[in-house]
């Protein structure tokens, strides 16, 4: 128990660096994100959707530290200043459209809808 108080604390104190999108951006093309996560963060099959991303910066950095779901990228690989910029370039993806503000979505609705 005191070790989780331990690691909430330690959190608290050293918030994550803010981080740059644009050079998130080069890093998440450099190692391959979007062959699991696709380009605009939506996920796919391999990986799971990052947009919205549902985590704080600290909770990002430990899921790609951590080995399981996807290849463990250890601060040898990527900085805990590169994973900020990693995280301000997915925090800056836009989401998915309301399917009401999809225009052919909202037609193709209406036209098969049975007449009353």
């Amino acid at each position: 128990m005191g070790l989780l108080v331990g690691l909430a604390m330690t959190l608290q104190t050293n918030p994550a660096p803010a981080g740059n999108a644009q050079n998130g951006r080069e890093l998440f093309t450099k190692y391959s994100c979007y062959s699991c996560h696709l380009y605009n963060g939506e996920g796919s099959g391999n990986g799971p959707r990052l947009v919205p991303l549902p985590m704080t910066a600290a909770r990002f950095t430990a899921f790609v530290r951590n080995p399981g779901r996807m290849p463990p990228y250890t601060e040898k690989v990527l900085t805990d200043a590169q994973l900020a910029d990693l995280f301000a370039y997915i925090k800056s993806l836009p989401g998915s459209p309301s399917p009401k503000d999809i225009p052919l979505l909202t037609r193709i609705i209406n036209e098969t809808k049975p007449a009353r």
